[in-house]
């Protein structure tokens, strides 16, 4: 049996979905889905994966602030959040949450 290296391959173009914002997710023929992008489904094994965009919309799982950094990239930077997000499409990523003034006391656990 010969298999294509080609065809356990994925693809994307990401600078095209970068660019736009677009935070991009699969799922197989029954609905599941999968995160981060993957050649098959890791449930049933599905390489027939169609491509989703997420609303970027979640809850926050758990997080940390991190309140000095020495690296120089990041001096000006403050304080700032690592977060688990369980995204509203079904998977969970790690991320940072803007558009808080402070977050060592504008986050919780829950919030969305």
């Amino acid at each position: 049996m010969v298999i294509e290296k080609d065809k356990f391959i994925c693809r994307i173009d990401r600078n095209q979905h970068f660019q736009k914002n677009e935070l991009r997710y699969q799922k197989d023929s029954d609905g599941n889905v999968i995160f981060y992008p993957r050649a098959h489904s890791t449930i049933t094994g599905d390489g027939n994966l169609s491509w989703h965009t997420s609303s970027g919309l979640g809850t926050v799982y758990t997080y940390s602030v991190v309140r000095q950094n020495r690296s120089p990239s990041f001096a000006e930077l403050g304080a700032y959040s690592v977060a688990y997000i369980d995204l509203d499409e079904g998977f969970r990523m790690l991320s940072t949450i803007v558009g808080v003034d402070d977050p060592t006391t504008d986050i919780e656990i829950g919030i969305f």
